[in-house]
Order: structure tokens, then sequence, then C-alpha cells
């Protein structure tokens, strides 16, 4: 279950981003839910409140899920890293290594019919290749068998709000598999 992961994880010291962290961000939502969304760590908005995406991005990614006719406690959200990296940049390879089981662990437990993947990093960790996310996004992936939508992640858009149509694109592909269209 959920709670054995959170669990096994406990105050987590396996790598170097358990010194800057208030607290380890697991995850939040719905442990039934149909649909995952995984990102790539927590920003310093996260790490204060230990709930994944309550920043701008969060309530841009909020919107894109309503827009998608759920409720964000319908649905699950989490991160490739646990903990927020220094200054939000990119989690290093180690980083990485050393959170993914628990990830997959997470993904074991909720078995969702679908995962939108949100940017590069969580695709490429849950994909394990190197395509660039611009190369992936919109086009059904796969991840232990359970369909896979990598798109931009809600930062990006923010940074790049005319690609905001691409991702409704590929969340309305969601959507679709998903019956919600």
């Amino acid at each position: 279950t959920l709670d054995e992961v959170r669990t096994a994880l406990g105050d987590c010291k396996r790598c170097k981003l358990c010194q800057g962290r208030t607290q380890i961000v697991f995850g939040a939502g719905n442990p039934k839910a149909s649909l995952v969304f995984v990102g790539e760590g927590p920003g310093a908005d996260e790490d204060a409140q230990g709930i994944p995406f309550v920043g701008k991005a969060g309530q841009l990614l909020t919107k894109m899920i309503e827009a998608m006719k759920f409720r964000r406690d319908e649905v699950y959200i989490c991160n490739v890293v646990k903990c927020r990296p220094p200054g939000n940049r990119n989690p290093e390879p180690d980083e990485i290594a050393a959170c993914e089981p628990f990830l997959k662990a997470q993904l074991a437990s909720l078995r969702p019919q679908v995962i939108v993947g949100l940017g590069k990093f969580a695709v490429q960790t849950l994909l394990r290749e190197e395509t660039a996310i611009s190369r992936l996004r919109g086009q059904w992936r796969e991840y232990q068998g359970i369909p896979l939508m990598p798109t931009f992640h809600p930062a990006y858009l923010l940074r790049t709000p005319e690609d905001k149509k691409l991702v409704w694109a590929d969340l309305q592909l969601v959507m679709k598999l998903l019956g919600k269209l």
C-alpha cells in the first residue's frame, strides 16, 4: 500500500537532497486513482507544505486536472524525487536513482489506468530513455503495462504559454482513454 511505501521511505537520507529539505514530499491524492501525474521534484512551496504541486505550476496543474473533468482529490500526484533540489536545480542521476524505487513502489501500489508524465525528468525516468520531451510528448508510451502520456511540465507552460494548446491536445487523448470526452 502507499502507507507501506511511505513507511519504508522513512526519514530518508539516501541522497544529499535530505540536507536542504524541510520535509519529504511523498505524494497526494486518491490511492485508488485511475489517473496519476508524475512530476520532477518539489519546489519551495511544496517543501514548505509537504504537498506536491501547490506553487504556481501546481495551480496550473490543478486547472488542467479540472479541465479534464476531474477534481484534484480524485487523481494522485507525485514526483520522481521526494525532496527539493536546492535552488530548484534539476535532480542529479544519483538523486533520481535513490528515489526511483519509491516512485516505482508508489505506482505499483496505485495501479492507475493512465500515467501522465510531466516534463523531461519524469518521462525519461519512467521510460528509461533520453529522448527529448518535445519529441516524446503527445505519443502514447507504456510504463509497466500502464499507458503513459508524456507531456510538458506546468512550470514550462508558465514560461512558454503558447505550448498550452499542445498539452491540452495530450490531455484530451488521456480523457478519451478514460472515457471523459
